[in-house]
């Protein structure tokens, strides 16, 4: 289970840095109402557990950031909004965050960054000149390096999350999320991605694809 005062201390932490320990508004009922959208019923992935997660996989990874407190504001927005049966999850998601940290006093600039930031999950794509990029998507997608037994919960959660969707369709859609990632030049841009997480994340991924029905691209069931 996560712990709930923790994360609520880290965004404190976290929204402070961005904007000045003085500079706006109380920051507990903003981590409240984050924490109660990521913990809303119809997650089995996208829960708390995930965000924890995500959060982390940047703190391993700061040292290759621009800056590690815009990137970490980013990881509590990028599934603050998300329905399972919705397209426009990252698009909603970023517009939560341009009107939350706007009134909470982080200046444009960041919030903007934010913003971009969790729009770049829709394709887990950042350029060579996107530090902040890159270590937002490597955490994001550090879950597909995980060890077998952890790979599956992380396949049965994400299923669970899909449960109206039937099962030739299901395949059908995460089959080709599989092939999309796996076209990807490299799933991992940082270093320490690229090292430690790539060979084995492509394991996995090749080791689930073979495990589903060979169809047609299909609709896309989030990784």
């Amino acid at each position: 289970m996560a712990d709930l005062d923790s994360l609520r201390t880290r965004f404190a932490r976290t929204l402070e840095a961005v904007r000045g320990p003085a500079a706006g508004p109380d920051p507990a009922p903003y981590a409240d109402n984050l924490l109660a959208r990521w913990q809303e019923p119809p997650r089995r992935y996208h829960t708390v557990e995930h965000l924890t997660a995500v959060l982390d996989r940047v703190d391993e990874l700061q040292r290759y950031a621009r800056d590690p407190d815009v990137v970490r504001l980013a990881a509590w927005f990028h599934d603050a909004v998300y329905l399972p049966d919705r397209s426009e999850n990252e698009e909603r998601s970023a517009r939560l965050a341009e009107r939350a940290l706007a009134e909470a006093g982080v200046p444009d600039a960041k919030t903007a960054e934010v913003a971009r930031l969790v729009r770049l999950t829709v394709t887990h794509d950042p350029a060579d000149d996107d530090p902040d990029g890159q270590v937002l998507c490597d955490a994001d997608l550090a879950v597909l390096a995980s060890p077998p037994s952890a790979y599956a919960a992380y396949t049965t959660a994400v299923r669970e999350e899909y449960h109206f969707v039937p099962n030739p369709a299901f395949r059908e859609g995460r089959a080709a999320i599989l092939r999309q990632l796996l076209g990807l030049p490299r799933l991992f841009r940082t270093p320490h991605g690229t090292a430690e997480w790539e060979a084995t994340a492509r394991y996995n991924l090749r080791s689930e694809l073979e495990m589903l029905a060979d169809s047609p691209s299909g609709p896309g069931i989030a990784p």
